[in-house]
């Protein structure tokens, strides 16, 4: 595997991340957008991320090639070992037995028997082994220097690799962080009451709302919603955040936030609903209230055709929020809205 493979160019996101790391304190009025940039954000972490653990997995992979190489490498060591010992055996051989007693001299002078030509021949079968070992064990010497160099390059890039990119997910992770905290000091300053000491509540950060959406119907933690400005009231963060933004635009419009009668509902509270207002309630564990994406509204609202009612069919999709189709007749129910992600990320 080639080092290269490893060190790729950073994430495409590391431009915008140095571009916009230092995030401003918006307009409170502009939550929506605020919103989307957060997620936005958690997206590029998100791929940030599965990039880090995709590269993990490629070091994996090159470790596990690192480790047969080394293998490879210690192999050739003991082939090395036994390929020298023709060489040592012939310089013994040599030693212990001189061809000027009874090898050369013999032969020269035609007084050479069996024995000194059976030895010659030994002898020049050895230096043969010999000059075969030499150069295998050059060969040999030049493929250990050649995975040296390469067990080395790839631990190197191996390290150099997850550096980079450790690095580039740690500044996106706070720069998603600096986002969060800079809506929900937004929310703050609108009246929402994030929590007694002041700290971002984990039910308002727009991130958690994939999470929120893990409970089942009406089972949604207290922890894991986002107050309404209207007290008692709560939803999902990602529907309250848009909530928020459209009751600021209703206020500017009319002079009052819009009047909340219900928004999200505990199972036992739908029941309850359900069981005093027969057909004017889903059933319990189907209804948008238990998801934490549904409000009942009062104020004019609730009245088909009043200014209020007219204004909102006109303007609450721009944020997210909408009159679902059968609340206009299957029963006629004016007062509930819904909230769709789908539609607010395509505004």
């Amino acid at each position: 595997m080639a080092v290269a493979s490893l060190i790729v160019p950073s994430v495409q996101t590391s431009a915008r991340a140095q571009a916009q790391q230092q995030v401003q304190e918006r307009d409170p009025s502009n939550l929506t957008e605020l919103r989307r940039e957060a997620e936005r954000s958690a997206k590029e972490l998100e791929e940030a991320t599965k990039a880090l653990e995709k590269r993990r997995a490629d070091i994996a992979a090159s470790e596990k090639e690192l480790k047969t190489k080394l293998d490879s490498l210690q192999q050739l060591e003991q082939r090395l070992s036994v390929m020298r010992q023709p060489v040592s055996q012939l310089a013994e051989l040599l030693y212990e037995q001189p061809l000027a007693t009874n090898g050369v001299l013999p032969f020269m002078s035609g007084d050479a028997d069996e024995r000194t030509l059976r030895a010659l021949s030994d002898v020049n079968q050895m230096v043969t082994v010999r000059q075969q070992a030499v150069e295998q064990t050059s060969t040999l010497y030049k493929q250990a220097e050649q995975l040296a160099a390469e067990a080395q390059e790839l631990r190197a890039g191996n390290l150099l690799a997850e550096a980079q990119l450790a690095a580039e997910v740690d500044t996106l992770r706070q720069r998603s962080d600096k986002i969060v905290k800079s809506l929900t000091a937004a929310l703050v300053k609108l009246g929402i009451k994030i929590d007694k000491v002041g700290r971002a509540a984990l039910g308002c950060n727009p991130l958690r709302a994939a999470t929120a959406g893990d409970y089942p119907n009406g089972l949604i933690p207290k922890s894991m919603l986002c107050p309404l400005q209207q007290k008692g009231f709560s939803l999902r963060a990602d529907a309250t955040i848009a909530f928020v933004s459209l009751n600021e635009a209703y206020k500017r419009q009319f002079g009052k936030p819009m009047c909340v009668t219900d928004a999200y509902r505990s199972l036992a509270e739908q029941q309850s609903v359900y069981y005093r207002r027969p057909g004017f309630a889903a059933v319990p564990g189907r209804s948008n209230h238990g998801l934490g994406l549904a409000v009942d509204l009062c104020g004019g609202v609730e009245r088909s055709g009043s200014p209020e009612f007219v204004w909102m069919e006109k303007n609450s999709k721009r944020y997210g929020w909408f009159h679902p189709a059968w609340a206009y007749s299957n029963p006629f129910e004016p007062w509930h809205w819904e909230y769709d992600p789908k539609i607010d990320s395509q505004l």
